[in-house]
């Protein structure tokens, strides 16, 4: 804060959160201390720059007056965000009843007999502002919290499934019980059925071994008689016998044949 005979100015440094392509303002506040109105008047070494509002005026006994000070829109920014712009609040004592109207640039001049006091003023660039960072709330304590209907029912239906999950658990492991019982039965019954087929094929297959030997053996036996009729003269008795064989040969096969 300047402290001046006639005003204090606040701040003394004019600080903007510079960004690119945006107007940017900050006020001035100025605080008349005495009993008598006092006039000022804001000077800036860079009048395209900025917009000074008011830039002359009148500050009452013991009142305030801010001034608002606006930067252009700027399309570049400064090397190493310095800024060399100054600004001058000058002040002067005026008499009762003066108005912003009243004010000239001669009532500044020092050859005019009056005392004038100056304030100088810096400009600062200041990085843009940062967004806050979201930060979740936390339920108040002693509340309960809020049960919303999509709650519910996903616990209603989560019992749900677990039920309709619990009864196929069950059923699937009756069923599965039942299976691994009834697997060694029917393994036993096809055991005891496939012991009993090959104990018939093999005794199948002795007997028919044997007819065939015993086949053979008569075959032997016709051809030996016939040998021995074509031998003999009598052939009426070896014929008889012939016949009696061929017949005992005929029956064996039939009876083996049905076996």
């Amino acid at each position: 804060m300047g402290t001046m005979e006639l005003l204090n100015v606040e701040p003394l440094e004019l600080k903007f959160p510079f960004e690119l392509k945006k107007q940017i303002s900050c006020s001035i506040q100025l605080s008349n201390k005495t009993e008598n109105h006092v006039a000022f008047k804001v000077k800036t070494t860079n009048p395209k720059k900025y917009c000074v509002r008011p830039n002359t005026g009148v500050v009452l006994p013991r009142s305030t007056c801010d001034v608002i000070v606006t930067m252009q829109a700027q399309k570049e920014a400064p090397p190493d965000m310095q800024c060399k712009d100054k600004f001058l609040l000058q002040s002067v004592a005026a008499g009762p009843g003066t108005a912003p109207k009243d004010i000239t640039p001669e009532m500044f001049s020092k050859n005019s007999g009056r005392v004038v006091e100056e304030c100088k003023l810096k400009v600062l660039y200041l990085p843009p502002p940062q967004p806050p960072s979201p930060v979740l709330e936390e339920p108040d304590e002693g509340m309960s919290p809020k049960v919303s209907f999509t709650d519910s029912t996903m616990k209603d239906s989560t019992v749900k499934d677990s039920t309709v999950k619990d009864s196929t658990m069950k059923d699937s492991t009756n069923l599965n019980s039942s299976q691994s019982s009834e697997a060694p039965r029917q393994y036993v019954d096809s055991h005891d059925k496939s012991s009993e087929a090959r104990s018939i094929l093999t005794k199948l297959v002795e007997e028919k071994n044997a007819a065939v030997q015993q086949s053979s053996k008569i075959q032997q036996e016709m051809d030996l008689l016939k040998r021995g009729g074509n031998k003999s003269q009598g052939g009426g008795g070896v014929s008889i016998m012939v016949v009696i064989a061929i017949s005992l040969i005929g029956l064996v096969l039939g009876y083996l044949m049905k076996k």
